[in-house]
């Protein structure tokens, strides 16, 4: 199965699909092991582990590669944080096409300008494109895709750039009709009311997604009865990584042998086991056994 039509389905029978963000084949291949039904490939978590800012530094070419990487490990669905579309309506066009041949089930494109900056920064650039020229977005990328499947998630910041509820309402209702399959809106409160207010007035029929980096104690069952259908946790692997890798490296620094930090890391066999190292034997031997049959081994 395809898998934009895989997450299709999910948006169809599952009564909340949860997203989890990678920033490279390994962690995505983490997420698909303990049962996510998707993989967020975030343009912050991919921005940081080049070490540069999430302000539109790296290249469209950078995140395609590395969400492609993703969506080439995993059986699970890849959605890909496109920020702005890096560019206008024509850029959006050839960037669908792009990431959508690669195999990967979506995209996201947000309604800042651009060059964007990461919307939790605090005193951060949070200036909204026009409603006009985003939704010229949206319609290209839906000129641009081949499969119906291929899901177009619009991002509105209209809550993050405090420009209110009516004007986010009023995006949404845009881009929907621009042909936008799903809606996120995105807060930066750190409890959930205004995506809860959000959710109750739309009045559309695009699914809604939410992104609860700062209302974290917002609960799943919540989320479901205020008819919200996918949540991201867009950044939360890469800041346990972050930490536990600090924490580690700070022991080491000063350690005269490695033994009192061997149970803060994996065993070698479970990266094996994620690389699939043991099925490199096993290929490596049914391979010979076809060369033997072919005459080529005695």
């Amino acid at each position: 199965m395809q898998q934009s039509s895989n997450l299709r389905k999910k948006l169809e029978t599952n009564q909340i699909v949860k997203v989890c963000g990678a920033y490279d084949s390994m962690s995505a291949k983490l997420v698909e092991s303990h049962g996510f039904d998707a993989i967020w490939a975030g343009s912050f978590a991919i921005s940081a582990i080049h070490n540069v800012p999430d302000a539109s530094i790296l290249t469209m070419t950078e995140f395609f590669t590395a969400a492609s990487n993703m969506a080439n490990a995993c059986e699970i669905p890849v959605i890909a944080d496109c920020d702005t579309g890096y560019g206008d309506a024509t850029n959006v066009r050839y960037m669908t096409k792009k990431y959508e041949s690669a195999g990967i089930a979506g995209i996201c494109i947000e309604d800042k300008t651009f060059p964007k900056q990461n919307s939790l920064l605090e005193g951060g650039n949070n200036q909204l494109l026009s409603e006009k020229e985003f939704s010229a977005k949206i319609l290209a990328a839906n000129e641009a895709k081949q499969n119906d499947d291929f899901t177009i998630i619009a991002r509105i910041e209209a809550l993050i750039s405090g420009i209110g509820m009516k004007e986010a309402l009023k995006r949404a209702d845009a881009y929907e009709k621009a042909g936008a399959d799903l809606i996120l809106i995105h807060s930066k409160q750190i409890t959930p009311e205004e995506i809860f207010e959000f959710a109750d007035s739309w009045k559309g029929t695009a699914p809604l997604v939410v992104i609860p980096t700062t209302y974290y104690s917002v609960n799943v069952d919540e989320l479901i009865k205020h008819k919200i259908k996918m949540v991201i946790y867009a950044n939360q692997t890469l800041r346990a990584a972050h930490l536990a890798l600090s924490n580690l490296l700070t022991e080491m620094k000063d350690a005269n042998n490695m033994s009192k930090v061997q149970d803060k890391m994996s065993p070698m066999d479970d990266i094996f086991k994620l690389q699939e190292m043991h099925d490199v034997k096993s290929q490596e031997k049914i391979l010979e056994e076809k060369l033997r049959k072919l005459g080529y081994i005695s």
